[in-house]
């Protein structure tokens, strides 16, 4: 099989840069609060160009397709559960037109959010149900070109390993991340050694795996270093918020500035993060200040959880939800290798 787009560019270069958000920049351009985005690839086809051509005028070496929440159990809630084919073909073929357009190398990832659904015994989710809900999707992605299926906010391992095997079924490289929102774990309990070890027991690991969204980029970062403590030397991803969302004058803003997002961008690096991006409230601004940070400013030690609190802010729990063993003892450890 011809090597897929994304490994070759991994082959290329240390780091790549991902996109920012998709939500955050859609209501920016009146998406309504409650309303499926990934309707507007056949309504407001010209918004998600601008969208996908944001990202890589911003310097992303890979953006996602508007098609996070294309799952027929997610779009059920709108009555459009029989378009997931339609709407995940339409998102990845645009951003295919887009990045053919760049003028160089750019990976249109196939964005997969989680089913919203709870699995069994505790919910009604089979494994059964979840691969083919996810098969289904990825069918779509694949006929509009995507390069890459990337998986992405999964709370449960469960998830995450149907989302594995559905990619498989559809013959398609994938990159997969959780969210670590609840305490350094995320909320169904993983820990970041224990993805490290899921990752490497899956029959067809991804090709990068990592974390995105969550608390903000303090907490994102630490749990990088839980990633890198376990030795993996597969790919990592991070996909941290722009600070913390605050409420104000009736809508969500994040906090984080351009120039927090550079000193991130340049932190993941330094801790070996190869797939470095943004996630809730990362706008073009932040992605430019981290594309120009991270192509100027030269490649510095491993950072520890002192560095990463004194350039990121407080991290919003005392753990990392790792075996009961604070993060800094455990950094002391990680930094042999």
């Amino acid at each position: 099989m011809a090597t897929d787009a994304l490994t070759k560019l991994l082959s290329t270069r240390d780091w790549l840069m991902a996109d920012g958000a998709t939500g955050t920049n859609l209501f920016n351009m009146g998406l309504s609060s409650g309303e499926p985005p990934e309707l507007w690839n056949i309504d407001k086809p010209d918004n998600i160009r601008k969208l996908y051509a944001s990202a890589v005028d911003a310097g992303s070496d890979i953006f996602l397709t508007n098609t996070f929440g294309g799952n027929a159990a997610r779009l059920k809630l709108h009555n459009a559960q029989g378009r997931v084919r339609e709407l995940n073909r339409v998102g990845a073929a645009l951003g295919r037109e887009i990045a053919d357009k760049s003028g160089r190398t750019v990976v249109v990832a196939g964005s997969v959010g989680p089913t919203g659904e709870i699995f069994e015994p505790i919910g009604s989710l089979t494994h059964a149900a979840a691969v083919e809900i996810f098969h289904e999707q990825a069918e779509g992605l694949k006929e509009g070109g995507a390069d890459v299926l990337w998986v992405e906010t999964i709370s449960a391992p469960e998830e995450y390993r149907a989302a594995a095997e559905a990619a498989a079924l559809a013959g398609m490289p994938w990159c997969g991340t959780m969210s670590f929102d609840t305490a350094g774990r995320t909320m169904m309990g993983v820990t970041s050694a224990a993805m490290a070890e899921m990752v490497e027991k899956l029959p067809n690991p991804p090709i990068a795996f990592g974390a995105n969204c969550g608390v903000g980029a303090s907490d994102l970062m630490r749990t990088v270093l839980g990633f890198m403590a376990t030795g993996s030397q597969r790919p990592v991803i991070a996909k941290g918020n722009a600070g913390i969302p605050k409420f104000h004058d009736g809508h969500i803003h994040y906090d984080g500035t351009p120039e927090l997002m550079a000193e991130y961008a340049v932190l993941a690096r330094d801790a070996g993060v190869r797939i470095i991006g943004g996630c809730c409230g990362t706008m073009p601004e932040h992605l430019k200040a981290m594309r120009a940070a991270l192509e100027s400013r030269p490649k510095g030690p491993r950072p520890t959880v002192e560095d990463i609190q004194a350039k990121l802010g407080a991290f919003s729990s005392a753990s990392d939800g790792t075996d009961g063993e604070g993060p800094a003892r455990r950094e002391r450890r990680g930094r042999r290798g």
